[in-house]
């Protein structure tokens, strides 16, 4: 589990919706690597987002349609929705965690809480500016698939 902290400063956000990273966003092969190892990982498929713009990548899972509670996914009461990553533009993403894990993340430089969090485990994180931080980036990634999963 990532423990370390995201070096330097962090990334302006847009303060009106749809919250998006305004500076220090991936390059487009960072970002393309994000996606291409992103949608590599077991079970997990690609989709159009149930509630980010059109730009956005849901991450679905083949093998589970429906949350198992409504604070592991980014859409409640739809299909299961644990992480988007939004587009090219932008790099950022909107997964679920723990609230506890999600705050320590924050708190480690990684991310912030999402703009319009309902349950409190909704977090933005930050795009990669390296393949060191896409490793972290993934790793977070696969952590939000697993609280999605856990019973």
């Amino acid at each position: 589990m990532l423990a370390v902290a995201r070096v330097g400063e962090r990334p302006s956000v847009s303060s009106v919706g749809p919250q998006t990273q305004l500076t220090q966003c991936s390059t487009p092969e960072l970002w393309g690597l994000l996606a291409q190892r992103t949608f590599a990982l077991p079970h997990v498929v690609e989709g159009h987002s149930q509630v980010s713009p059109a730009s956005s990548r849901a991450v679905f899972l083949n093998d589970q349609r429906l949350e198992r509670a409504p604070e592991t996914s980014l859409a409640p009461g739809q299909r299961l929705e644990p992480v988007h990553l939004h587009g090219v533009s932008d790099t950022s993403l909107h997964l679920c965690l723990p609230a506890e894990r999600g705050r320590e993340l924050a708190g480690l430089g990684w991310g912030e809480p999402h703009q319009y969090e309902e349950f409190g485990t909704e977090f933005l994180i930050y795009g990669p500016r390296s393949i060191d931080e896409l490793d972290a980036v993934v790793s977070i990634i696969e952590e939000s698939i697993n609280f999605a999963r856990v019973e």
